[in-house]
């Protein structure tokens, strides 16, 4: 018999195996840090101009990021930030090396989901996030999945569960109470909720007061934050659904929206979703504050399957939440939900594997133009990046062949790259902001 003294037991030791790997991967101080980019990655893969052009560069303007030189002076090695100043400073053949980003428009949500597990949503969120970094883009990521795979990803392991989601909608939960209170309309109407109707595990724990800034965590990356998860936030489902029974008239699924029309609208250019395999509190939040919807899915026929049953029961519930349309303030996103773009993108792909070029076909009949033209190919670099808690960007290539590096970069370069169009797309399609 087991009992939950035994799962606690083997947690234990799965945690002390966890903080093994750890020390494998990270720092001495158990913090991750971002490597160093040579000036080949940086010419060719980052930047995207000639080598000696760059070189060149360098040369005539000693105030420019001269990066750390190797001994035998081959080769210079560049942080992210001297990339991005180098970024800001330099003009190549007059043209701006700065990304595009539409003008008067806040930052471009989009939600990576599917309640398929193994997809490879948190892969898909890593990897494009590390990607728009490199690209010159500001990401903030939100870690919706208690699994906390992006979390730990990104370096964060020990996060208190009110500084995740669950904080976010708690917090959103007595602010709603508190503005339903003072209404007029609530008042006259004999529907106001009184504050002492919350539970005092809520109301007393602070959540009111945090900043929006508290439920941001800085990472490795310096132009990448995240709102982290953790494994004690799994229990949001369950308080959700207490909390809604106490305020019946409380948007819950707009919380994060709220929170994150709050920010200024500069703060950040692309704000990535990792969504739980699962239709819940958490992905609802996800894809209602989202933008643009992005579902990676297997390349297999029970991949398949399971993505057309999250699509379908996706529609109905956000057909649901119709009936709230009244009580979502302004501002917000509106009802019913609309996506400026869906998109299905196949992970885990063997371009030599005869079912999966034949699921491709199937799923390009099925989804026609919304399925993106380049799926992500399981790879031996992949694989041994996943093993570390690490995307491709963060592998040295030095590590392996330089070509099984390259493919491995190239495939999620060309997954970006196609994401990337897409987001445009869909970036200048949003309301111009105050």
């Amino acid at each position: 018999m087991f009992t939950h003294q035994d799962l606690a037991r083997l947690q234990t030791q799965s945690l002390r195996m966890q903080g093994w790997i750890r020390q494998q991967t990270y720092s001495p101080e158990h913090e991750k840090k971002l490597r160093r980019f040579s000036s080949w990655e940086l010419s060719e893969l980052i930047l995207q101009v000639n080598q000696s052009t760059l070189r060149g560069r360098l040369a005539a303007d000693p105030s420019l990021p001269q990066g750390l030189v190797e001994e035998d002076g081959r080769q210079r090695w560049f942080s992210l930030e001297e990339i991005n100043e180098l970024r800001r400073r330099l003009r190549v053949g007059r043209k701006s090396l700065m990304p595009p980003r539409p003008q008067g428009k806040r930052a471009l949500r989009a939600a990576i989901a599917n309640f398929k597990g193994g997809a490879g949503k948190s892969t898909v969120a890593l990897h494009f996030a590390h990607a728009a970094a490199l690209d010159g883009y500001r990401v903030l990521t939100v870690d919706f999945d208690p699994q906390a795979t992006l979390s730990h990803s990104m370096g964060l392991s020990d996060v208190a569960e009110e500084y995740t989601v669950w904080g976010i909608m708690a917090r959103d939960l007595i602010h709603e109470t508190e503005r339903m209170n003072s209404s007029v309309r609530g008042a006259e109407s004999g529907t106001a909720l009184p504050q002492r109707r919350l539970p005092s595990a809520i109301t007393e724990m602070g959540l009111a007061d945090l900043r929006l800034s508290d439920f941001i965590k800085p990472t490795s990356w310096p132009t990448i934050d995240i709102i982290p998860s953790c494994a004690n936030a799994a229990f949001v489902e369950f308080a959700s659904a207490q909390y809604r029974h106490l305020n019946p008239e409380w948007s819950f699924f707009a919380a994060v929206s709220r929170f994150l029309d709050a920010l200024p609208n500069d703060a950040y250019d692309l704000i990535l979703f990792d969504c739980p395999p699962a239709i819940g509190y958490q992905s609802m939040n996800a894809v209602f504050a989202a933008d643009m919807l992005y579902i990676p899915s297997g390349p297999g026929y029970w991949e398949y399957d399971s993505t057309t049953s999250f699509i379908g029961q996706l529609a109905e519930a956000l057909d649901d939440l119709g009936r709230f349309g009244a009580t979502v303030p302004a501002g917000t996103a509106r009802l019913p939900k609309e996506f400026l773009d869906v998109r299905f993108l196949i992970t885990r792909f063997e371009p030599n594997n005869e079912l999966h070029r034949a699921m491709q076909t199937a799923f390009g009949k099925v989804f026609g133009d919304r399925m993106t033209d380049s799926p992500i190919e399981l790879t031996r670099a992949v694989e041994q990046s996943g093993r570390f808690l690490s995307s491709i960007y963060e592998i040295d290539y030095r590590q392996m062949t330089r070509e099984t590096w390259r493919r491995a970069r190239g495939s999620f370069d060309r997954a970006y790259d196609e994401f990337r169009t897409h987001a445009l797309a869909a970036w200048t399609q949003l309301e111009d902001q105050p």
